[in-house]
C-alpha cells in the first residue's frame, strides 16, 4: 500500500456506474418484500432482479387475459375432480334455481 495516493483527478460518485439503471429509495410492503426474497432465494437470484422482471412483465403486458377457450379447458379439467370431491364428502353443489 502506498503511503500517499493522488486523488486530484478523482470524481465523486459510484465506482462502477450502471448504465440504464437508477438507484432509488422505495417503500414496499413487508409481505411483498418477504415473498420476493423467498422466491429469489429459491431461484438462486437476487430479489431486486425478480422485482425488476415482474415490473417489466407488467408494463409490457405479456400476461394476456385468459381467453374463453382457456377457461373452458381449465373447467373441463377441474370440474370432474371437484364434483368427485363433493360426492365423497356428501356435499351437494349449489345450483341456481329456475324462476318458475
Amino acid at each position: 500500500m502506498k503511503a500517499e495516493y493522488d486523488f486530484s483527478n478523482g470524481r465523486r460518485g459510484t465506482v462502477i456506474p450502471q448504465k440504464g439503471k437508477t438507484r432509488i429509495s422505495i417503500f414496499i410492503d413487508d409481505a411483498i418484500l418477504d415473498e420476493f426474497r423467498a422466491r429469489a432465494e429459491k431461484a438462486g437470484t437476487g430479489y431486486q432482479t425478480l422485482m425488476n422482471d415482474a415490473l417489466k412483465k407488467y408494463l409490457t403486458g405479456t400476461d394476456q387475459p385468459i381467453t374463453e377457450k382457456q377457461l373452458r379447458l381449465v373447467l373441463r379439467q377441474e370440474m370432474p375432480e371437484y364434483l368427485r370431491s363433493l360426492t365423497a364428502t356428501g356435499t351437494r353443489p349449489r345450483t341456481k334455481r329456475g324462476s318458475g
